[in-house]
């Protein structure tokens, strides 16, 4: 069966919760540590064999775009320094993996987002990857290895793949919960856990009261979809704030060819708000200067 080696990542949102950082630069590329936490998403993706990056932006995010091309000016006075090996690290992208960018049009959402990117994915089966979620990288391989692990399940049941991680109860409101198709055994399943687990789901309830979450299970921004979600992204109408929500479509796809949750192995950071944002740079900068 065929290997994903496609992911589209979403960043034509405004990021208004980092405002005013975002105002002018785009949130995808303010640091974590020393690089922007777009370049550790994408590393991510690499990691886990994907080799065509789709990025879904607008006319203001040309930057990020830009991060991933040559700049040939800039590489050629970096070397008539003799700063070859700052030279050669700013063109970091493996050779077989390309990075293209397609715009959004309207603000629709995120089923917009994402349906957006179907004239650059075709028929492909793909992955999607929040940018605001940025898995650690540094205390153990499984940065790479939940995205790997959903690939692979995929290609095994051909159920789409949706990473999901224990929240604490006083969080459960911020997030989409899962409901469970099943009874299963949460209590092993924590931050700490040493495997990826994957089962089957019967939906999601987006930001429940903690007396109405049917789990603790809250989506983490890590998705692997069967290429059928796009015909659903497409038949789906706007609801909430005129936008096209990708949780309607996976709901249709859930009733229609089943769909699993992914458990996440290892910590994740929200780098898309004010508060968590400033709790990771200090955390990725303090392990970079460690590493050093």
């Amino acid at each position: 069966m065929t290997k994903i080696t496609h992911a589209v990542i979403p960043v034509a949102g405004f990021g208004t919760r980092m405002l005013p950082l975002s105002k002018s630069v785009p949130k995808e590329l303010l640091p974590l540590g020393n690089r922007p936490a777009i370049h550790y998403v994408v590393e991510e993706a690499i990691a886990a064999g994907i080799k065509h990056i789709v990025l879904v932006g607008h006319a203001q995010k040309s930057a990020i775009e830009n991060y991933f091309d040559t700049n040939a000016e800039l590489d050629h006075q970096l070397r008539q320094k003799g700063k070859d090996a700052l030279a050669d690290s700013l063109n970091w992208l493996p050779k077989d993996v390309s990075v293209s960018m397609i715009r959004q049009g309207k603000a629709l959402g995120l089923g917009h987002a994402v349906l957006a990117a179907r004239p650059i994915i075709g028929d492909n089966d793909f992955a999607v990857l929040l940018p605001d979620v940025v898995l650690d990288p540094f205390t153990t391989d499984s940065q790479s290895d939940n995205l790997a692990f959903m690939i692979k399940q995929f290609a095994d049941d051909r159920h789409s793949q949706i990473l999901v991680d224990q929240v604490a109860d006083e969080d459960v409101h911020k997030y989409g919960i899962a409901k469970l198709s099943q009874d299963h055994d949460l209590a092993t399943q924590n931050d700490n856990t040493s495997e990826n687990m994957s089962f089957k789901v019967a939906g999601f309830v987006e930001k429940p009261s903690l007396d109405k979450a049917p789990s603790r299970l809250a989506v983490v921004g890590r998705y692997v979809f069967s290429n059928q979600i796009f015909d659903y992204l497409a038949h789906t109408t706007a609801s909430v704030g005129g936008e096209i929500q990708l949780t309607d479509a996976i709901d249709a796809l859930i009733s229609q060819y089943g769909v699993n949750v992914t458990t996440m192995r290892g910590d994740s950071y929200d780098a898309g708000d004010m508060h968590s944002y400033m709790q990771a740079f200090i955390y990725f900068a303090q392990q970079q200067l460690d590493n050093n």
